[in-house]
């Protein structure tokens, strides 16, 4: 885990978000003996968050589809 005081960590604070998102987690500390640790946030997704199919169908042909399905009866 690296460490930087207070001082360095403001000078450089870009260089100290970066590290953190490398590293994990880091350590600012401060001349009182106080410490601080910075770790990155998890981004959230949702689970409905998904990538796309080009299934190359025109909108005329998709409608087409939902009528058919709409029809059908499963009986």
């Amino acid at each position: 885990m690296r460490q930087y005081n207070f001082s360095e960590a403001r000078k450089n604070f870009a260089l100290v978000l970066e590290t953190a998102k490398q590293e994990g987690i880091i350590c600012i500390y401060k001349r009182n003996g106080e410490a601080y640790y910075l770790t990155p946030a998890k981004v959230k997704k949702s689970p409905l968050d998904v990538e796309g199919i080009d299934l190359r169908l025109s909108s005329s042909q998709i409608m087409s589809i939902v009528r058919e399905s709409r029809e059908k009866t499963y009986f």
